[in-house]
């Protein structure tokens, strides 16, 4: 049996559009074209747009895709590929979710989340690289930065310092919202702390570079809105204790 785009279209629930694309590319192409020009698609064309589908809930880029379909051997070697990829994925998703639940759970109850348990789930470089995935579009598209990947060898090392840097802006929060002044001692020794817990981990920064950096945040849309976020003011107050902690300690 075979089948209009239209009717392909309507079965497997992808666009007319993204069909002639796929088509243009070279990536899915028609069994056969009608006299009339129809592009017409049977059995052996349907695999492969499930195929297709399965990759692309994988986040894989089209042009990868079909590379991996180009390579394969067979159908069932692929499906059970795929197959192996998508539980390891849904295995991620679940113990995420999990996390998320607590985190949710935590809340309404008010009461505070251990800090190693909030990164639950993302244990692996692919779960930082997609939570790095909208500062590091935002970094690129704005300034023409690079992004930041992160490879195997530094997931443990992410994990540490995301709780560190977690921990450190609660610290902040939390200071703001009991009316402590940005210059208080309580806050100097916390950024203290923030930035030998920096420097221990390969990444020197001297008071002045820190105060910059809060600079930036209060310049930067996609970072003044994150800190906001999570307390009114708290950009503010990060930069007003950072530019003070750096006339403390030229």
């Amino acid at each position: 049996m075979l089948y209009t785009v239209k009717e392909v279209s309507e079965l497997s629930h992808v666009s007319i559009k993204t069909l002639h694309h796929y088509h243009k590319i070279g990536l899915l192409l028609p069994g056969k074209v009608s006299e009339a020009g129809y592009r017409l698609y049977g059995t052996r064309e349907l695999e492969r747009l499930q195929e297709i589908l399965f990759y692309k809930e994988l986040d894989f880029p089209l042009e990868q895709i079909k590379t991996l379909l180009e390579r394969r051997s067979d159908r069932l070697s692929l499906l059970l590929r795929q197959e192996e990829l998508l539980l390891g994925r849904q295995r991620r998703l679940e113990a995420i979710v999990q996390t998320l639940r607590s985190s949710i759970s935590h809340v309404k109850e008010e009461k505070n989340m251990n800090h190693q348990e909030m990164f639950d789930g993302f244990d692996n470089e692919e779960e930082w690289n997609e939570a790095l995935a909208g500062q590091n579009r935002h970094l690129k598209e704005t300034y023409g930065m690079e992004p930041l990947e992160v490879a195997p060898a530094d997931v443990r090392e992410m994990n540490e310092q995301a709780v560190e840097a977690m921990a450190f802006m609660k610290l902040m929060a939390s200071s703001l919202k009991d009316g402590v002044k940005h210059n208080d001692a309580k806050i100097g020794s916390g950024i203290r702390d923030h930035l030998e817990f920096i420097s221990r981990h390969g990444n020197g920064m001297s008071a002045n570079d820190f105060a910059a950096q809060t600079r930036f945040f209060l310049s930067d849309d996609f970072h003044l809105m994150m800190l906001e976020s999570q307390q009114t003011g708290l950009a503010y107050y990060l930069a007003a204790a950072a530019e003070a902690f750096a006339v403390a300690h030229p």
